[in-house]
């Protein structure tokens, strides 16, 4: 009898963390938790990530995840993105540290493992929460997510306030994902929250979105790669002219040489 009511004790502890989606609840560890990428393949990454850091020479840092990464990266698939960056970010010092896949946990990990550490970087470009909205529609209203990414960015920032206390943040919105629609009212309501963070000198919020899409957020032809998620080089572009100028303001003009590091890639797609 006794093994009986554990049985059932344990069907209804399984049935009642099942969300309204059909989906476990609780599976990710919160937005504001550091954890690593257990892929060998982002394990190295985050090596290459950690080499270019010690490099040094960098004036502008961009965090983030494929989003970022894939505009300067060194991946030949990307070579028309790398040219579109140094283009736009040449004698600014400008290094990229994105990584793709990487949610608001996996970008605080590679910040708590050294990716920032003694940079000294004068401008931190941040582009986080993309992984964690995801392309699932939302399991309720209000969407969780909201607060969870929310506190994730802001943990990220803190962070980064902490390792660079003399660099200015440019947090930016969470772009458009055309994958599902019905996640951009999340998105909209992150960003509307992020905005609170910042101060207008040491933090300072740049949404760009409705420049690239239109107000239900669909994005404007050649923005994005047909993926709906993904910049194409008409997306970077106007990322680029919306930084540009904040650049110009804090370090003045770019200079006729770059010492930031070498850009890296994707490990997978070095040949052996």
């Amino acid at each position: 009898m006794e093994s009986v009511k554990l049985v059932c004790i344990v069907f209804f502890l399984l049935v009642s963390a099942v969300s309204a989606s059909g989906q476990p609840e609780n599976l990710a560890p919160p937005a504001d938790r550091p954890v690593p990428r257990a892929d060998q393949n982002s394990q190295l990454a985050h090596a290459q990530l950690l080499e270019k850091a010690r490099k040094g020479g960098i004036d502008v840092y961009f965090l983030g995840d494929s989003i970022t990464r894939r505009w300067g990266t060194s991946d030949a698939q990307y070579k028309t993105f790398l040219e579109n960056w140094r283009q736009n970010f040449f004698g600014w010092n400008a290094a990229n540290f994105g990584w793709g896949g990487d949610t608001t946990q996996n970008i605080l990990w590679r910040l708590d493992n050294g990716e920032l550490d003694n940079v000294n970087p004068k401008i931190i470009v941040l582009l986080a929460g993309t992984n964690n909205v995801g392309n699932k529609s939302p399991p309720s209203d209000p969407d969780p997510r909201i607060a969870d990414i929310t506190k994730g960015i802001k943990a990220i920032l803190d962070v980064c306030r902490q390792k660079a206390p003399d660099a200015t943040i440019v947090l930016m919105g969470i772009l458009p994902r055309n994958d599902n629609p019905a996640v951009m009212p999340t998105i909209n309501k992150i960003n509307k929250n992020i905005a609170k963070f910042a101060d207008g000198k040491k933090i300072r919020f740049l949404n760009i979105n409705k420049k690239m899409a239109d107000k239900k957020g669909k994005l404007f032809a050649g923005m994005a790669v047909p993926d709906g998620l993904h910049l194409d080089l008409k997306g970077y572009q106007i990322w680029a002219d919306a930084l540009k100028p904040i650049l110009t303001k804090l370090l003045g003009p770019p200079a006729k040489e770059d010492h930031a590091p070498p850009p890296t890639g994707d490990p997978s797609t070095i040949k052996k």
